[in-house]
């Protein structure tokens, strides 16, 4: 898979973000893509995308964690492009996605 997820220090957090949802949840990568992400900042300091599940940031309230909810996801959740090969290209085919965050778009031929 060639992909990367932009936007400095939420480059790296993007990256594991969406590869944990695609490796280990099964996620296409439109759909990982699609995911609320998270942003740690320093201590217990963390901003979430407005549609990050309630019941989830309660956890991390209850946990301790000073949460931060930001309803514009444009500026501090970074934004990837993805090309995942799915095997042999001649049976198989690739998915491939853009992220809503920035503008872009996913097209093959």
């Amino acid at each position: 898979m060639s992909f990367g997820v932009m936007g400095g220090n939420m480059q790296p957090q993007g990256h594991m973000q969406t590869l944990v949802r695609m490796l280990d949840y099964g996620q296409n990568p439109q759909a990982a893509c699609d995911a609320p992400r998270w942003r740690f900042n320093r201590g217990l300091e963390i901003n979430v995308e407005h549609q990050m599940d309630k019941a989830t940031v309660q956890a991390l309230v209850d946990r301790g964690h000073k949460v931060d909810v930001i309803n514009d996801s444009y500026q501090d959740f970074g934004a990837g492009q993805f090309i995942w090969r799915m095997g042999d290209p001649k049976k198989e085919g690739y998915v491939i996605a853009s992220d809503p965050r920035r503008d872009g778009l996913a097209a093959g031929f």
